[in-house]
């Protein structure tokens, strides 16, 4: 038994597709590439991927984490060489290894998301946006109600952040860099996050404009960042 661990993107090309159907294309290239993946026992078996943290719909990401368990160990140019003329646009890998069959699974180390976010910026909205960040920055609490099917529950968006909301305005348009805590009793998306600052915090931008990207996993003690493939 062997695990691979792979480095690699979601891009713009496949940006609107759900997390089911990008985890069904890496199963459908690992089939195509006719590597030999682990599958589970039982009734109904499915191969033994694992992934870092599901992406919503509309997220890209320039580095995904996905562990592969195979029943053997090939090289691992030999792996890529199968595997890589199957991916379709919009999956590259960008590294990849064997790690200990042993390591901790990607879900229970990854613990802080960074995004990047990018909208159109209003004509001379520049002190609005430093006046909402500032009173966001300020306020001991930022509250969000978040929906789903079991209802509707209000939560501290700013528990969640590992640091303050960073802006960069240029060329008419507004790029905002935030990293949101993984816990185990739970996280927020960075959209919501964009949506507090907008309806409790004045932001002066348009939410459904914004094109959101996450640009890095990581595994992180608060003073040092390692991405899953530095650990």
């Amino acid at each position: 038994m062997a695990k691979v661990r792979l480095e690699i993107t979601k891009g713009d090309e496949i940006r609107y597709i759900s997390h089911l159907d990008y985890s069904r294309t890496v199963e459908r290239v690992l089939r195509r590439a006719n590597v030999p993946v682990a599958y589970s026992e039982g009734f109904n078996p499915h191969m033994k991927v694992a992934y870092a943290s599901a992406l919503a719909v509309g997220v890209a990401s320039c580095a995904e984490y996905v562990d592969i368990e195979l029943t053997e160990e090939i090289p691992l140019d030999d792996f890529l060489a199968r595997v890589t003329p199957q991916l379709p646009a919009g999956i590259r890998i960008n590294r990849a290894r064997y790690i200990n069959p042993k390591t901790p699974a990607l879900m229970a180390t990854v613990n802080l998301a960074v995004y990047e976010i990018r909208a159109p910026l209003p004509p001379a909205a520049a002190e609005a946006v430093k006046a909402s960040l500032a009173r966001f920055h300020d306020a001991p609490v930022a509250p969000y109600v978040k929906e789903s099917p079991k209802g509707r529950r209000e939560v501290d968006v700013k528990q969640y952040l590992a640091g303050p909301v960073r802006a960069v305005m240029a060329n008419g348009a507004l790029w905002l860099e935030m990293a949101i805590k993984i816990t185990k009793t739970g996280s927020v998306k960075p959209g919501e996050v964009l949506e507090c600052l907008v309806r409790q915090f004045g932001l002066p931008i348009e939410p459904m404009a914004a094109v959101i990207d996450r640009t890095g996993l990581y595994i992180s003690d608060g003073a040092v960042r390692l991405t899953p493939l530095d650990v």
